[in-house]
């Protein structure tokens, strides 16, 4: 396959040159470039002379690839990396892409993406193309959003990434799809998609609360807490009231606290820990985004018996709901306890959620159904 040119909507795909060498090892540097991608770590200058003047050369030559730089097409800069990273015999490429830290901030991938894809489905007569990321990169998976692919869902790797994750999101684009030019679509800039990928592809905020006994902090968790754990759900209290298992062990708390690493990483929920002032675990509060409505969460907490009575989880829960509300853009926030678990009713009523009525049957509990006190805090509830 020879090696093509294309401008398109402001940017500039050309095949790689040996004077490129530099400017890839400068931007192959950066934390999130050796984070996200399969780039060597260290990246050296000998690697980047090598994909710059072998490696995207043979990808051509023998038809399995079409890696471009991504340049402005007045200054000749480069800006990134996109193309496709492999060409199967039924139809399908995989795109694959990277931009230059100098680069961000200005819709490049996404153009640059677009217009590989026009080209693979028009000119190499593509049927599909497909783009993965690991879990977590909201960075890439927004620009693919962008780009027209239908993220479907999640796929099981078989080389966990650097992060340590072991899910990969997996999108498809067909011909048609691509959109025009200077469209955004419901994942441009401003929109809630955009927003969110912003808070998740971040690292998890640490968010403070005050009471009478002092400043609280909600963080994640952390080693040091998975024994005060495991004795929170051992007490009678929490076994009868939450769905913990029963037994409780270490290995439960391990589960738990790659639970809520895990979910930040997909955008699903916000997993904190409550901790005193002196650090010390004190209870969990999680913010659980709901699968069918964006603007909707719930919320489920328990508190360590000795730190019970203190006023710790209203104070928490006014600020994560705070943050929910003004972060994550929720319009709702829900609490749901069964019907006799008072001190999860009081604290949900002193942070200023209503108790809307009762759910006949509305929960599965230790086997059986029950009933479950429902009820909610609005955003302008906070105002």
């Amino acid at each position: 396959m020879d090696p093509v040119e294309i401008i398109e909507d402001g940017v500039l795909l050309r095949p790689w040159r040996e004077a490129d060498a530099n400017a890839v090892h400068r931007a192959c540097q950066d934390p999130d470039i050796q984070r996200w991608t399969t780039v060597p770590r260290p990246y050296l200058p000998e690697h980047a002379h090598d994909f710059v003047t072998a490696l995207s050369g043979r990808a051509w030559a023998d038809g399995t690839g079409a890696p471009f730089a991504v340049c402005d097409p007045e200054s000749g800069e480069l800006l990134g990396s996109c193309g496709l990273v492999s060409i199967d015999g039924d139809g399908t490429g995989e795109v694959g892409y990277w931009t230059a830290p100098w680069a961000r901030g200005q819709g490049v991938m996404v153009r640059a993406t677009r217009a590989v894809a026009r080209w693979a489905f028009a000119t190499l007569g593509l049927r599909r193309l497909i783009w993965q990321a690991d879990v977590g990169n909201h960075a890439s998976r927004l620009v693919a959003l962008r780009a027209g692919f239908r993220v479907d869902g999640r796929l099981r790797l078989a080389d966990p990434g650097r992060h340590g994750g072991a899910d990969g999101w997996i999108g498809s684009l067909l011909p048609g799809e691509v959109p025009a030019a200077g469209s955004t679509g419901p994942a441009g800039p401003g929109t809630l998609v955009a927003r969110r990928a912003a808070v998740f592809g971040r690292p998890q905020p640490v968010l403070f609360a005050t009471t009478g006994a002092g400043e609280l902090r909600l963080r994640p968790m952390e080693e040091q807490d998975l024994d005060a754990v495991v004795q929170t759900c051992q007490d009678p209290e929490s076994i009868r009231w939450t769905t913990v298992p029963d037994p409780y062990d270490r290995a439960d708390a391990q589960d738990y606290q790659t639970y809520g690493r895990d979910a930040w990483a997909r955008g699903d929920a916000a997993c904190f820990v409550i901790a005193e002032s002196d650090d010390r675990y004190a209870g969990t509060l999680d913010l659980r985004l709901s699968p069918t409505d964006p603007l909707v969460a719930d919320v489920g907490f328990m508190t360590a018996p000795a730190a019970r009575g203190r006023g710790y989880v209203p104070a928490a829960l006014v600020a994560l709901s705070a943050w929910g509300f003004s972060t994550l853009g929720l319009a709702r926030i829900e609490w749901r306890a069964n019907v006799g678990n008072t001190a999860s009713r009081r604290a949900a009523e002193k942070a200023g959620f209503l108790v809307e009525g009762t759910a006949r049957g509305g929960m599965q509990h230790r086997g059986e159904r029950v009933d479950v006190w429902v009820g909610a805090l609005l955003a302008k509830d906070l105002g």
